[in-house]
């Protein structure tokens, strides 16, 4: 397995050659330019498992070398350096993740041995073999709607954690598509289809019940949690979801205190009064309403003040590697400040390693979903990761 490293500069890229060498047993291979690398790519892209690029080069700079990633579908882990500022960085890191890359991180010259290791075990661990999953490719509305008839929609279950003691509370409900032929689809390949089409309100019922459902389970097994499902605007546009919702729960035996629906305004109210008229009956039902990724699209200071929310979800964004990064910390500061002064809860999406947690702790803020803690997986799985967390959970507190 090969390591690539690009920088115009000799020095910079000697030093670089040499920590990595001393870090690991894969062959690094220095690229004086970003033309270099992509014929090292060409000659041999099934080796390369981690590039180390920077950013401000001659004749193709890194953004350039970026877009031909993109263009080549490298799909191994990529890495930023550079000395420019810290907001140039994070704009660049922004653009990594839109274009669907496997993005480990940014790191300012001069880079630490300490950083360099970090980003070399994050690579390993997107090097590991993954469940299988589809490749992205579109489906039509009739196979969705064949789907949910035919009880394809699997729902999986991200812990969310307290940060004050580590203990479990609660759980995102993230709904996967089991294709018969494709493997596990994930919801950004059939979500903007649902609601298009007319498919959202039978899809968040199935995956509404299968939740409540769970949650019985495990209240028989002893766990107590508040299950968090995501709702979409269109189905503030039925008048009857409350009492879908209530009726169901009661069927399966949950009361709705543990149920919170997740909110993210992707799409335009259709009917505004309609959907205030749904969001006060929820409430009135005792349902709690959080609003998710907080800070991005239309979840925003609008919504903070139209709708009564009990919990507010800072988008990971504002998170990971909020502890080095003056700009990114600003933001997500003034979202808790504001939260608690609403009296809402908080909750942190996206903590991937022990400096986010660590910061996250000493923050305030309540509670903690990400990668850190665990990946999303079967509710059949949780009360066996409960029982490993409770050993981790010890030295992290």
């Amino acid at each position: 397995m090969k390591i690539l490293i690009i920088d115009d500069e000799p020095f910079v890229l000697k030093v670089l050659h040499r920590q990595l060498s001393s870090l690991t047993d894969a062959e690094v291979v220095p690229c004086d330019s970003a033309r270099a690398a992509l014929a090292e790519l060409a000659a041999d892209a099934a080796q390369i498992f981690l590039i180390f690029c920077d950013l401000q080069m001659p004749e193709m700079d890194g953004i350039e070398f970026v877009r031909q990633l993109v263009a080549i579908r490298y799909d191994k882990g990529l890495v930023l350096i550079s000395g420019e500022d810290n907001r140039t960085l994070q704009t660049a890191e922004r653009l990594a993740l839109a274009h669907k890359l496997q993005f480990l991180g940014a790191i300012q010259k001069p880079a630490a041995r300490e950083q360099l290791q970090q980003m070399l075990e994050r690579a390993a661990s997107i090097c590991a073999p993954a469940p299988p999953r589809a490749a992205h490719k579109k489906y039509g509305t009739e196979d969705l709607r064949q789907a949910i008839a035919a009880g394809h929609l699997e729902n999986y279950y991200q812990p969310k954690v307290e940060l004050a003691t580590g203990h479990v509370v609660g759980v995102e409900t993230l709904v996967r598509w089991r294709h018969p032929d494709d493997g596990l689809i994930f919801p950004d390949q059939f979500i903007s289809l649902a609601e298009e089409h007319g498919l959202i309100d039978d899809l968040s019922r199935v995956v509404l019940t299968a939740a409540l459902t769970q949650t019985r389970h495990w209240l028989d097994a002893g766990l107590d949690l508040k299950v968090a499902v995501n709702a979409s605007m269109d189905n503030f546009n039925d008048v009857e979801f409350p009492d879908f919702i209530a009726r169901t729960a009661e069927k399966v035996g949950v009361p709705l205190t543990n149920l919170i629906l997740e909110i993210t305004e992707s799409r335009l109210m259709k009917d505004p009064l309609s959907a205030l008229d749904i969001i006060i009956r929820l409430r009135l039902k005792r349902i709690k309403l959080s609003i998710d990724d907080f800070g991005t699209g239309h979840s925003s200071l609008t919504q903070l003040h139209d709708l009564p929310f009990d919990e507010l979800k800072v988008d990971r964004s504002f998170v990971h590697g909020a502890w080095q990064n003056d700009a990114i910390r600003a933001i997500f500061e003034a979202s808790l400040g504001m939260a608690r002064q609403l009296g809402m809860k908080t909750v942190a999406e996206g903590p991937e390693d022990r400096e986010d947690w660590d910061f996250l702790k000493k923050s305030g803020c309540d509670l903690a979903q990400g990668y850190f803690i665990a990946k999303p997986m079967p509710g059949s799985e949780m009360l066996g990761w409960i029982s490993a967390w409770e050993a981790r959970r010890q030295e992290l507190v």
